[in-house]
């Protein structure tokens, strides 16, 4: 309502005001041009009549100037960006500098085209990556499926597995491919809720020395049998407490070191998890000798569905959504985590997680966080 009185009051100070003098000048020059007899001098009259005209319209100047920088001109390229946007297109920037109303409408205006802008190149990224998780998911659950029916097959036409030891053999390959799709629906499942914002988190203070030996009992037995070393390097007092949810940093600990044994050596492989105290934070580091990450590959490593094996084999590229997982259940614990590797050399997973007296902390202590 301020920006239509505003309006219109200027508008009738350009309008009808030079128009209200031109009328009393008229009217003045009237009686001016009456000669002393009474008779009226039409040439007097004309004479101050354009006079006065002249002054009244060289009055109305500044006004019509301000009416077309102020008014005119913001309204023509709101006109104009509107006609872009409805033709598609989003990256054309209404530049107008003026401040203002007319000049907040502008800015305004501006800065819903950039939202719509970022709206639709999100659309275009969700749904390259949906094709590609489409393509991702097929290609994973197919492949243990075509060795299904491939064993399958072979027991039932009792000419390949003709002895009990082969049977078994099929056996076990079936059990285990059964059981790489199991994991596969059972992560795919997991990233539609953490993606989704519908997982439910249980965090409490947990005993970060004690939870973490724990996960390495559970872990250390499957790492043994595939002859890579585990150890865990702790330098945390006995009572510093996490705040997490066990599960939840269970699943980024295993997604974690599973993706270290997809890349490790043939022999001599190993795995080392240090505990560190941070001041605010609990730091937890996970290193393995692996091949390391190619440096094309890290900035995207925790990108949803990013896989840097070309070969799409899914007993070493996974389901490309693991250290996806990873990132979101850390940042949901409000820590923060990163990466370093060196080709042929491995790579080492960092996180931080709050200790349990530090609830209060401020966002910028994590941001500032020295990595």
């Amino acid at each position: 309502m301020k920006i239509v009185k505003k309006y219109a009051g200027t508008l009738f100070v350009a309008i009808i005001l030079p128009l209200l003098v031109l009328t009393l000048s008229f009217l003045m020059l009237v009686a001016i041009g009456f000669e002393n007899d009474g008779t009226l001098n039409q040439s007097t009259v004309i004479k101050y009549f354009l006079i006065s005209l002249a002054i009244s319209l060289v009055a109305c100047v500044p006004v019509i100037i301000w009416f077309v920088k102020n008014i005119f001109a913001p309204v023509n390229m709101l006109n104009e960006a509107t006609a872009k946007i409805k033709e598609g297109n989003l990256d054309v920037p209404l530049d107008y500098k003026e401040k203002g109303q007319l000049g907040g409408l502008c800015r305004n205006f501006d800065d819903m085209r950039k939202r719509l802008k970022d709206n639709a190149e999100e659309a275009i990224l969700s749904d390259k990556e949906s094709r590609e998780m489409i393509s991702n998911i097929s290609h994973d659950l197919k492949t243990p499926i075509t060795a299904i029916k491939g064993y399958v097959e072979g027991l039932l036409d009792n000419v390949v597995a003709d002895n009990p030891a082969k049977k078994e053999k099929y056996i076990k390959t079936i059990y285990n491919k059964a059981n790489d799709m199991d994991r596969l629906i059972d992560e795919l499942t997991l990233y539609a809720k953490i993606g989704s914002n519908r997982a439910t988190y249980n965090f409490r203070d947990i005993n970060a020395k004690e939870y973490f030996s724990d996960c390495m009992d559970e872990l250390r037995t499957e790492l043994d049998a595939k002859g890579i070393h585990f150890e865990l390097e702790d330098s945390l007092d006995e009572n510093v407490c996490i705040v997490a949810d066990p599960e939840y940093l269970k699943r980024v600990i295993n997604n974690i070191i599973s993706n270290s044994v997809k890349n490790m050596p043939p022999k001599d492989g190993k795995i080392c998890i240090r505990l560190g105290d941070e001041s605010r934070y609990v730091r937890v580091d996970i290193s393995d000798n692996g091949k390391g990450i190619s440096t094309k590959d890290l900035p995207h490593i925790f990108d949803r569905f990013y896989r840097g094996d070309a070969s799409r084999n899914t007993a070493q590229g996974g389901s490309g959504i693991g250290l996806s997982i990873v990132k979101k259940v850390i940042e949901e614990h409000d820590g923060k985590i990163w990466v370093s590797s060196e080709e042929g050399k491995g790579t080492t997973m960092s996180f931080i997680l709050k200790k349990a007296d530090e609830r209060t902390e401020s966002k910028n202590d994590k941001e500032n966080f020295d990595y």
